[in-house]
């Protein structure tokens, strides 16, 4: 059997936490943030985890994580 290509992008994005669920970050931070309150970017700065309906999606982009 051959192994899978893991997806280089998704590798990156994603962890894997010790219960088995996926953690990452979150999107709007990265620029255009001087209009966005301060509480609003902490809130940005917290990782969170991936939704359970796209979990097995994203496991199969990376199958060795």
């Amino acid at each position: 059997m051959p192994k899978f290509k893991s997806n280089s992008g998704a590798k990156k994005r994603v962890r894997l936490t010790g219960t088995g669920r996926l953690k990452r970050k979150k999107a709007y931070h990265s620029h255009i943030l001087t209009k966005k309150s301060q509480k609003r970017k902490r809130n940005l700065r917290k990782a969170t985890l991936v939704s359970a309906s796209e979990e097995k999606n994203i496991k199969m982009l990376v199958p060795y994580l």
